[in-house]
C-alpha cells in the first residue's frame, strides 16, 4: 500500500496508525497505551489553545490535526484490546447528537439557546449514566483543572438555586476569605492559611462563573500571557544594558515592569 496516496479522511488515518502499531511499525508508537496517549492529548489540546489565542489559522489547523490523531489513536488501541472501535465511537456520538437535539430531530421546540439547554438537561437526566447519580456533585471529572472543576461544581449547585444573587455579594465573600487568610498568617497557622487560599481561589472561580463572560481558566491564561509579555520586555531591556536578570535588582526590574505596562 502506498500511504502517500491515501485520501485525506479518517479511514486513511486509521490505516496509517495501524501500520505504525504493526510489528514492523514504529517502536515508539507500538509502546503507547491509552494512558500515555492521554498525556499527549492534554499537551496537544494546550498547543491548540495557544494557537487559538494567537489567532494563527495555520497553527490551529496543524494542532487540530494532532488532536484528532490522538483521539483516533485512542480508538485504534482500544480496538486492539477488543474494547471498542472508532466506528463505535462515531455511532455513539451520532446517536447522542440526534437524541439530545430533539428540537431538530424530534418533537421538542426551542426558541433560543436557553430552551436548548433546558431540553438538553432533560434528555441527559433520562440517560442511564445520569440516572445512577445520587448527587448533583456526581459525574464531575476528577481530571479537570482545579478552576474548571470549581466552576462546574458551582454550576451544578446553581441548578437548584444554591447560588449568589449579585456580583457584589461574591466580592464581599472574596474579601471575607482574604481576611481569614490574613488572620491565619498572623496566627502562624500554615495549614489553615493553605485552606483559606483554596477558598479564595474557589471564590474567584465563582465570581468569574457568575459574571458569565469568560471562564476562570481563560482569564488566568490571559493574565499568564500578559505577565510573560511584560517579563520578556524586562529581559530585552536588561540585555540592551548588558545586565543579567539575576543581578539587576528588584528596583530596576520593577521600573522596567512599569514601562512594559504602558506599551
Amino acid at each position: 500500500m502506498d500511504y502517500n496516496t491515501l485520501p485525506p479522511n479518517v479511514d486513511s488515518l486509521v490505516a496509517i496508525l495501524q501500520k505504525l502499531r504493526a510489528p514492523d511499525g514504529c517502536p515508539w508508537d507500538r509502546e503507547q497505551t491509552m494512558e500515555t496517549l492521554a498525556r499527549c492529548m492534554t499537551e496537544e489540546l494546550a498547543e491548540y489553545l495557544d494557537a487559538l489565542a494567537s489567532a494563527d489559522p495555520a497553527a490551529m489547523c496543524d494542532e487540530l490535526g494532532d488532536l484528532l490523531m490522538n483521539v483516533v489513536f485512542q480508538a485504534v488501541v482500544a480496538e486492539e484490546k477488543g474494547d471498542f472501535a472508532l466506528k463505535d465511537v462515531l455511532q455513539n456520538l451520532n446517536s447522542k447528537l440526534i437524541r439530545r437535539h430533539a428540537h431538530i430531530f424530534g418533537d421538542e421546540h426551542a426558541e433560543n439557546a436557553a430552551d436548548v439547554v433546558e431540553i438538553w438537561e432533560k434528555i441527559k437526566a433520562r440517560e442511564k449514566d445520569h440516572q445512577s447519580r445520587k448527587s448533583l456533585m456526581d459525574g464531575i471529572p476528577a481530571e479537570l483543572s482545579g478552576l474548571n472543576q470549581a466552576e462546574k461544581i458551582q454550576k451544578r449547585a446553581a441548578k437548584v438555586h444554591f447560588d449568589w444573587t449579585n456580583t457584589s455579594d461574591i466580592v464581599a465573600k472574596l474579601e471575607e476569605e482574604i481576611a481569614e487568610f490574613k488572620q491565619a498568617l498572623a496566627e502562624g497557622d500554615e495549614d489553615h492559611a493553605d485552606e483559606e487560599l483554596g477558598d479564595i481561589l474557589f471564590a474567584v472561580a465563582n465570581l468569574t462563573r457568575f459574571r458569565k463572560r469568560k471562564t476562570a481558566e481563560e482569564l488566568l491564561r490571559a493574565a499568564n500571557r500578559k505577565f510573560m509579555t511584560r517579563f520578556r520586555y524586562i529581559e530585552q531591556e536588561l540585555q540592551k544594558r548588558n545586565i543579567l536578570p539575576e543581578t539587576a535588582g528588584i528596583e530596576l526590574m520593577e521600573s522596567l515592569w512599569q514601562e512594559a505596562k504602558h506599551l
